[in-house]
């Protein structure tokens, strides 16, 4: 025999019907037997307010897991192309200094550093200060009214670090010394006050009217003298200015054009070897930021310069395909200056 539930109004147990001898209707099962879930409640009226289950919750976590997993690549992506972005727009002001530099110097191209042997006095003013033989990116900043540092130095130190981040890749943030500079400048052809044996510069002054500036490399991400080394045997990076031709970005400031020869100088010039060569640094996705001596800047492969790489990583000075004619100046593929 039925039996009818006997409930008042306001009571939890109001509207549940009894469907058996025990009294336990539908609406009742869930009350009796525990079978609320996660969040669920019961209103003033008994009417019971959907939650989620744990299940429910773990596939919501899990799709989140998912979506991260496809949006991270993307977002990793996305930081590299604009550091990209931002090391071009570092290097076109460097770019755009250099036609302004040479307008303010009787058309004389900016060498790669001021000379110290066969001039009147090593130190320079900048306009922020004295600078012992300040290299080019100090001095074509000083045309923009921008300074590398706060506070610079009158004696040769290879350890003061650079403070502004005008001056620096984005993209390898700790590369802050002075000598083992991201950005290697085309020295050799642009301006190179080093003495040769007989007492005069190897390539300087140098007639900025004499190059071809929209065929002509002014500066460029560099590797420094690591570049000579297989991959393998590379080093880390040096902050502190250490000397070590294994180390990335060593002597960096200054990049070695894609050919050289046995009479050739070399960024170091106390290491003139092959597997000591300054070479180019693709740390853009394979790729290096290129400032053209007219201003404008490329993102190019080392190959599209006419430097060879070997199967070990390393760019040799020589070999088939390596070629100077957007290093020398004159669109041709030319031998460097001389240092002998």
């Amino acid at each position: 025999m039925g039996y009818v539930s006997q409930t008042t109004e306001g009571s939890p147990l109001a509207g549940a019907r009894a469907v058996g001898p025990w009294g336990i209707g539908r609406g009742f099962t869930g009350l009796c037997r525990g079978g609320f879930t996660a969040g669920d409640t019961v209103g003033h009226k008994g009417r019971r307010t959907a939650g989620f289950t744990l299940v429910e919750l773990l596939v919501v976590i899990g799709i989140i897991g998912v979506l991260f997993s496809i949006l991270l690549p993307s977002l990793a992506k996305a930081r590299r192309q604009a550091q990209s972005v931002q090391c071009s727009s570092n290097l076109r002001t460097f770019a755009q200094a250099w036609l302004m530099y040479a307008e303010q110097n009787r058309r004389v191209s900016c060498p790669g550093r001021m000379p110290g042997k066969g001039s009147a006095t090593p130190v320079f003013y900048l306009g922020d200060g004295s600078q012992y033989r300040p290299r080019w990116y100090e001095l074509l900043g000083a045309v923009n009214g921008l300074y590398a540092c706060r506070n610079p130095k009158n004696i040769q130190d290879d350890s003061w670090q650079i403070e502004s981040a005008q001056f620096l890749c984005p993209a390898v943030t700790n590369w802050t010394n002075s000598r083992n500079y991201p950005y290697g400048y085309n020295y050799q052809y642009l301006g190179n006050p080093r003495p040769k044996p007989d007492g005069k510069w190897i390539n300087w002054p140098v007639k900025s009217d004499r190059i071809r500036a929209d065929q002509t490399v002014m500066a460029m991400d560099c590797m420094g003298t690591a570049a000579g080394k297989p991959k393998a045997q590379r080093m880390g990076y040096y902050q502190d200015g250490t000397h070590d031709p294994y180390g990335v970005g060593n002597k960096g400031w200054a990049i070695d054009p894609p050919r050289l020869t046995a009479d050739s100088d070399y960024a170091d010039p106390e290491r003139r070897n092959p597997q000591d060569r300054s070479g180019p640094d693709p740390r853009h996705n394979g790729r290096m930021n290129v400032a053209w001596c007219d201003g404008h800047v490329t993102l190019d492969q080392p190959g599209d310069l006419g430097y060879v790489m070997a199967g070990d990583g390393s760019f040799p000075v020589s070999g088939p395909g390596a070629d100077n004619r957007f290093f020398s100046g004159t669109g041709r593929d030319e031998d460097p200056p001389p240092a002998k």
